[in-house]
């Protein structure tokens, strides 16, 4: 385990709520001081940093990881450095393949660490996310459209449709399918965190 951020926990959260969607940093920052739950992970749960492409998840990382004083992990990265393949022609050639080794690499991950997965994890693998600390990283529509249309590095994931028609269906979609798995707001994660703040 890595050792705990010097920053102060009031910083760390307001450098995560400056990184997600900026149509929802208001609203997010007023949730923070509204009473509500303040859930946090046990030591040895690991925390899955889940969400929609582009939802800034891999930009969280490295914050979630700092307070809470873990090692982080981008799942897609260590998918390529163990398999030695690209995931963008991965994802377009042998969807099933990939989607089989996401789901067995989240196991063989340290107990413990913060982890970023993919897009679509959280629709493909409910299951395997039990007993984690599952956290969701907010987006809008509107931000994941102008996000996914502007990057092109990203595989396309139903070429048989134009993009517009691909991401307002999978956006739809797996809404529908994130809101019945069990999972942990970033707005009452970060109000945990102030709670836990020192004196």
């Amino acid at each position: 385990m890595s050792a705990p951020s010097v920053e102060a926990p009031r910083l760390l959260v307001s450098q995560v709520v400056a990184s997600v969607d900026p149509r929802l940093q208001q609203a997010l920052q007023g949730a923070l001081t509204s009473p509500g739950p303040c859930p946090r992970p046990a030591d040895a749960q690991t925390v899955v940093i889940a969400g929609h492409r582009a939802a800034g998840k891999t930009r969280l990382l490295p914050l979630v990881s700092s307070l809470l004083g873990r090692p982080g992990l981008d799942l897609d990265a260590e998918l390529e450095r163990r398999h030695g393949r690209p995931l963008r022609t991965w994802v377009a050639e042998s969807p099933a393949t990939f989607r089989a080794a996401e789901r067995e690499t989240l196991g063989l991950l340290p107990p413990g660490s913060v982890v970023a997965v993919g897009g679509g994890f959280l629709s493909h693998h409910p299951d395997a996310l039990a007993g984690h600390f599952t956290l969701v990283v907010p987006v809008t529509f509107d931000t994941y459209r102008e996000r996914l249309m502007a990057d092109t590095t990203r595989p396309r994931l139903r070429t048989d449709v134009s993009l517009e028609e691909e991401l307002h269906s999978l956006f739809h979609e797996r809404e529908a399918l994130h809101a019945r798995v069990p999972t942990i707001s970033l707005a009452d994660f970060l109000r945990g965190c102030l709670v836990q703040e020192p004196a």
